[in-house]
C-alpha cells in the first residue's frame, strides 16, 4: 500500500492549525472569564481552595500542626481567663518553665508559659507547648520546686500528648470527627472546654506524674517537692482545683513516693521557701 505523503503532511498541518485556533480561544474565553470574577465571588472560593489545610487528623497530628493548634487554643484561652501582665512574675514563671522544658521528654517543640490571674490553685496544659498557671497556686506553694513540680507535671501532660487523645476521642464519640478528620475550629472549641473543665483520665495523671517527676529531678529540683506540694493540698478543708481536675491524688502520692525512693537524687535544689515568698510578694505586690 503507497501512503500519499503529500496528502499527509497536508492533512497534518490542517489538524494542527485547528488545534491552535481551539487554545487560542480556551486561553482567551478563561481570561474574559476570570477577569470578569467579582471580588465577592473570589473570596468565596477560598474556603473551598483550602478546606483541606482546616482538617487535623488528630491520630497522626504532626509537631507543626499541634503547635499551631496550640496557638489558636491560646487565642480562645485569652477570651475566656484572664492572662495576667505581671511581666516580672511571668518572667520568673518562664525561667522555671525553660528550665523544666529543656530536660522534658520534648524539648524540642517551643513552650510558652502564662500566668492567669485567678485565685483558684490550678494549672492546665493544652498542646504544642502552651501552659497556663493561677496566681493562686503561686501563692500556695512554698518555695520554688514546689512550683516546678506543678509545672514539670502540665508539661508531662504535653509530653504524652494526652489532650489531644481526649480531643480525638471526644470527636468521636460526638459524631464530629469525619472519615477524613476533624475540622480545625471544632478542634479548638473541644480542646478549650476539656482543658477548663474536665479532668484527665487516671491513666494520664500516673504517666504526667512519672513524666514530671523525671523532668524535675533531670533539672536539678527537689523531687520530694512534688510529693510535698501534693500532701499539702490534700489536707486543704477544701478540695483545690488542681485535685479536682486531676483525680485520685492519694494513690498517686504513695506512687510517687515509691519513685523517689528508688531513686539517687538528693538535691535540695528550690526548697528555699523563705527567698521563694519573698519573691512572690515583690512579684504580686
Amino acid at each position: 500500500m503507497m501512503i500519499n505523503w503529500n496528502r499527509f503532511l497536508a492533512s497534518y498541518r490542517l489538524w494542527r492549525r485547528y488545534c491552535l485556533y481551539a487554545l487560542i480561544f480556551l486561553s482567551v474565553t478563561l481570561t474574559l472569564c476570570l477577569s470578569t470574577l467579582q471580588p465577592t465571588r473570589a473570596i468565596d472560593l477560598l474556603p473551598l481552595l483550602f478546606q483541606g489545610s482546616q482538617i487535623l487528623q488528630l491520630s497522626n497530628i504532626s509537631e507543626l500542626q499541634e503547635v499551631e493548634l496550640g496557638k489558636q487554643m491560646n487565642d480562645e484561652l485569652h477570651q475566656e481567663v484572664r492572662i495576667s501582665r505581671n511581666q516580672q512574675l511571668t518572667s520568673y514563671v518562664e525561667e522555671i518553665g525553660k528550665r523544666l522544658a529543656a530536660n522534658s521528654d520534648r524539648p524540642n517543640i517551643p513552650y510558652t508559659f502564662q500566668v492567669v490571674e485567678d485565685e483558684a490553685v490550678n494549672a492546665f496544659a493544652t498542646v504544642g507547648g502552651f501552659l497556663y498557671i493561677n496566681t493562686g497556686l503561686l501563692k500556695t506553694a512554698d518555695n520554688e520546686a514546689e512550683l516546678a513540680s506543678v509545672i514539670g507535671h502540665e508539661i508531662g501532660h504535653i509530653g504524652g500528648k494526652h489532650l489531644v487523645k481526649q480531643m480525638r476521642q471526644r470527636a468521636i464519640a460526638t459524631g464530629v470527627a469525619t472519615a477524613v478528620g476533624l475540622d480545625r475550629n471544632k478542634a479548638v472549641g473541644i480542646g478549650v472546654d476539656l482543658a477548663l473543665n474536665r479532668p484527665r483520665s487516671r491513666q494520664d495523671e500516673y504517666d504526667a506524674d512519672a513524666r514530671g517527676l523525671r523532668t524535675l529531678t533531670r533539672a536539678g529540683y527537689s523531687p520530694s517537692a512534688m510529693v510535698s506540694f501534693m500532701k499539702k493540698l490534700q489536707g486543704r478543708s477544701s478540695v483545690p482545683s488542681f485535685l479536682s481536675t486531676h483525680p485520685g491524688a492519694s494513690d498517686r502520692v504513695k506512687a510517687l513516693q515509691r519513685q523517689i525512693d528508688l531513686q539517687r537524687s538528693k538535691s535540695n535544689f528550690g526548697l528555699d521557701n523563705a527567698a521563694y515568698k519573698a519573691n512572690i510578694r515583690a512579684f504580686l505586690q
